[in-house]
């Protein structure tokens, strides 16, 4: 075989692999919190900020970037749990992130989580009892 075609085998392989990767999520925890939720680091005590599906979370510090993590939106879905079937399977959520987790006025299920994770958000994903899961995440 000539050089310049395993070459381009290699590259078209490599190309291929790129597109049909099944995810480029990120993997971390989410725990849970309950009311109440105001006043948010990110907006205040403004209720406005949050989607009316009520599916919204704090971000953990992982992804709070200063404060550039505020209104981001990411997907999320349960993968594991210490509990088997704790998770829902095939649910995935669009949150948006309106608080930082480490000043949260409610407290969360678990500290040190990469999402904290509104009621109704961790119920749609899992079950609520569960002090928290492993997701996967993907900024939208």
């Amino acid at each position: 075989m000539s050089k310049p075609n395993l070459l381009s085998q290699c590259l078209f392989v490599l190309l291929l692999a790129h597109i049909c990767h099944v995810s480029h999520a990120d993997v971390g925890t989410a725990a849970r919190y309950r009311p109440p939720y105001l006043p948010t680091a990110c907006f205040g005590s403004d209720a406005d900020q949050f989607p009316s599906s009520n599916l919204f979370g704090a971000a953990g510090e992982g992804i709070w970037d200063n404060g550039a993590a505020c209104g981001r939106q990411y997907l999320v879905r349960c993968i594991s749990a210490r509990v088997p079937r704790t998770c829902i399977p095939g649910q995935i959520i669009q949150i948006r992130i309106v608080d930082r987790a480490l000043s949260s006025v409610s407290r969360p299920s678990r500290d040190d989580t990469t999402i904290v994770l509104s009621t109704t958000a961790f119920g749609t994903i899992a079950n609520p009892s569960a002090p928290f899961i492993n997701v996967e995440f993907l900024q939208v």
